[in-house]
């Protein structure tokens, strides 16, 4: 009689441990049309949503670069610190360099190497005198409108600003 209660038990926990392992299978096979999107959508970078109470870093002197579009990249990150504080940068170096929002990159030396953080600075500069606010701008580097940014147009070195 007791071996029978053991077996039984025995049967019990297994078809107790089948039906949790396939409960959350068959609700998760069933996804809905919400879910589907947020699946195939790419993740947003970090950014910021406002400023912080104290100063921003200062950017790095595009004295330090040769390229003309990476110095006037860094020339114009200067100039709109406040708004780039508040964009994510779709290079993803939020994961790999730990950085929090798109000045980061012109901090240190990382937007000089990458095409990505130098256009949607542009663009953001761009956006800026346009009379954008932030949070527009941040919505069209989601949708991805940096990347029609023309290069070509800061190729020549830009004037610093007045002072």
């Amino acid at each position: 009689m007791r071996r029978m209660q053991k077996i039984f038990g025995g049967v019990i926990l297994v078809v107790a441990g089948l039906a949790l392992a396939l409960i959350p299978q068959q609700a998760s096979s069933r996804p809905t049309e919400t879910w589907k999107q947020d699946a195939n959508a790419e993740p947003v970078p970090a950014y910021h949503t406002s400023l912080p109470e104290g100063p921003l870093p200062a950017t790095l002197s595009p004295s330090l670069f040769i390229d003309p579009v990476v110095q006037n990249a860094y020339r114009l990150a200067a100039r709109i610190k406040k708004v780039l504080y508040q964009e994510p940068c779709y290079c993803h170096c939020d994961r790999s360099e730990g950085h929090g929002s798109l000045l980061d990159c012109y901090v240190g030396h990382h937007a000089a190497e990458c095409g990505t953080c130098v256009r949607e600075d542009l663009y953001a500069y761009e956006q800026t005198r346009k009379g954008k606010t932030p949070a527009q701008i941040r919505a069209g580097i989601e949708r991805g409108e940096w990347e029609k940014v023309d290069v070509t147009k800061y190729k020549s070195p830009l004037h610093a600003p007045a002072k």
